[in-house]
């Protein structure tokens, strides 16, 4: 059943189930992001692997990438007729894409039994030859195949069988940033929304969560009062600070706040994405506001309207 949407456009305020959207924003940036498909002898270690390799990726803030899981492939949708998982990879800066690549398929699926990657960057702007720089664990038995169906492989030797690499692994630049932020009554209603808004933006293609679980429990702002950061948390959205905090943005009666960002290979991507989110989150209890994070443009050049994607 579709979500009950009305939209009063003298005060332009709108609701889904009840639930008042705000009429904002949110500021999305570009990423450089490669696209990944790895596969397994079954889809819970192919998962498990992907997991790995996409760990410590939250927010560039600190950590080096920003990577999550996109889709789970079926035997029938990857290169080697495995179970499989597709995994995105962005990073700030091009130049660090390649060394992030390396690392992150050089020790979590090489190092997982049975697993083996393959590139799924769509019209790459780039390629980085990473299968043969891992390859070289081989020690000199490693072998390369192909083309096959368009791909160069190496098979490199193991314990656990061959790792199958592709040569090439490409980058495209995407969209990072995208978000909802949303306001509930208590814990269980943030958290057992946001654990299902995640369940449905893994059936988006493109898109992806980058937080643990695809939830944000700090949502920060790009500012800080002291110069040895650059981002700090967003005290408008905190319901511990709504007392001290003049112009909050929690409602009276909420005392959790969610956020998801969102990012994907395309604007498009994340505001299918985002529009799905809204919607899950939506039809649970305890939501008191739905709304997203901006800085009046100055953060990044894609922005996601609210509103327009209910349009």
């Amino acid at each position: 059943m579709l979500p009950v949407l009305t939209l009063n456009t003298v005060v332009r305020a709108m609701e889904i189930n009840g639930v008042p959207v705000e009429d904002t924003f949110a500021e999305a940036f570009s990423m450089h992001m490669n696209r990944t498909i790895i596969t397994a002898y079954d889809q819970e270690w192919a998962y498990t692997t992907a997991t790995e390799a996409t760990g410590f990726g939250t927010s560039v803030i600190m950590a080096p990438a920003e990577a999550g899981i996109e889709y789970l492939l079926g035997p029938d949708e990857t290169p080697d007729g495995r179970p499989g998982v597709r995994v995105i990879f962005a990073v700030g800066s091009k130049k660090k894409l390649e060394p992030q690549l390396l690392a992150r398929l050089g020790q979590c699926v090489l190092t997982s039994p049975t697993a083996s990657a393959f590139d799924d960057t769509p019209n790459p702007k780039d390629l980085y030859e990473i299968g043969k720089k891992v390859s070289l664990f081989g020690d000199g038995f490693q072998t390369k195949k192909g083309p096959i169906d368009g791909r160069v492989l190496w098979l490199i030797p193991r314990m656990s069988g061959t790792c199958v690499l592709q040569n090439m692994f490409g980058r495209v630049k995407g969209v990072a940033g995208g978000n909802i932020i949303y306001t509930c009554k208590d814990v269980k209603s943030g958290m057992e929304s946001g654990k299902a808004a995640v369940k449905a933006i893994e059936k988006v293609e493109g898109a992806y969560t980058p937080f643990p679980g695809g939830l944000v429990g700090s949502g920060s702002k790009p500012s800080s009062r002291y110069k040895v950061l650059f981002a700090s948390t967003n005290e408008k959205f905190c319901p511990s600070l709504r007392a001290l905090v003049p112009d909050t943005m929690v409602p009276k009666g909420s005392e959790f706040v969610q956020e998801i960002v969102i990012n994907g290979l395309t604007k498009q991507d994340v505001a299918n994405a985002t529009k799905v989110a809204i919607e899950e989150v939506c039809k649970h209890p305890g939501i008191t506001k739905m709304t997203a994070g901006n800085y009046g443009g100055k953060l990044g050049e894609h922005q996601i309207h609210l509103h327009e994607l209910f349009k």
